[in-house]
């Protein structure tokens, strides 16, 4: 199945800049920045004490109150986007064979906020109650790949369907995996991208603690800064993205428009520390050749 296009028909973005994709890439270029100073919660001890949080979401606007209240905030993102990506690729057809549509999602933590608030939770009301009892809702709001499986039980997708979770390239490894699928003939159809919600105390404060992230409290709008010489470290945001993949011939026969073929992917591992990249780049020279490499 070497010699099956892939191609994207759909798209979805919720970011700090925009809550559609449109918006998002009219802020991108007019370039924008997402940082403000946090308001979900106190964070004046902190050393970092600004992030990219979404501006004026309501997932109420889009997910009913009693689904909302059974899935942390990056689930409810991921919904949004995917939802936005197949409007978008107008797939929902009557002839659409959902057996052969899948979803592949990506999150890089998962739940964070839902499993902050359980044990801050146990730690006050749980230790020594033996009639205390854990929010039934703690494990489905929380794995990574609960999801993909929301979306999936929305629309009917019984095709490919699960999480990835590789740090900063999730999102990217779920792409891949969702491009190889399509190749291999396994589906027609996947929704992709990836989903995060992380600008909670426990995120804030643990990647902080790893001294990863800017403190330039004072002027956060300029803080994102990572090719300059006084970088200080990152700016953690929340958010998604979403991208309807299918098989060229699938694409073509349904009428859809073609927005890009993905045409090479490659992936690859420094396999040198824990959080710095190879001082020569090994890692980056060889993924951007695999890539190269699978495009021809």
């Amino acid at each position: 199945m070497k010699d099956t296009k892939v191609v994207i028909t759909g798209l979805g973005a919720l970011s700090p800049i925009g809550n559609t994709y449109e918006t998002y890439w009219n802020a991108l270029i007019e370039g924008k920045s997402g940082a403000n100073p946090i308001t979900y919660f106190d964070a004046s001890s902190m050393k970092t004490r600004f992030a990219c949080e979404l501006k004026d979401f309501d997932p109420l606007a889009f997910i009913n109150r009693k689904e909302a209240r059974r899935m942390d905030r990056f689930t409810q993102y991921a919904m949004v986007v995917a939802d936005e990506a197949i409007q978008h690729a107008q797939l929902l057809t009557p002839d659409l064979d959902l057996n052969r549509t899948g979803v592949i999602w990506a999150s890089g933590i998962g739940g964070l906020g839902v499993f902050h608030d359980q044990v801050r939770d146990y730690t006050e009301r749980g230790i020594g109650n033996e009639h205390y009892r854990f929010n039934p809702f703690f494990i489905p709001k929380m794995i990574s790949d609960i999801a993909p499986g929301h979306i999936s039980i929305k629309y009917g997708f019984r095709g490919p369907n699960f999480a990835v979770v590789s740090a900063c390239a999730s999102s990217t490894n779920a792409i891949i995996d969702a491009v190889t699928y399509i190749k291999m003939g396994r589906a027609d159809v996947i929704i992709t991208g990836g989903s995060e919600a992380a600008v909670v105390e426990s995120g804030v404060g643990g990647f902080s603690s790893m001294k990863a992230l800017s403190e330039r409290n004072d002027d956060p709008l300029t803080a994102s800064r990572p090719f300059d010489l006084n970088r200080d470290g990152f700016v953690l945001g929340e958010g998604a993205g979403s991208l309807v993949l299918e098989s060229e011939e699938h694409a073509l026969k349904r009428g859809a428009k073609i927005i890009a073929e993905v045409v090479g992917c490659g992936m690859s591992a420094d396999a040198y520390h824990l959080t710095a990249p190879h001082p020569e780049g090994l890692g980056a020279q060889l993924v951007m050749k695999d890539a190269l490499r699978d495009a021809n």
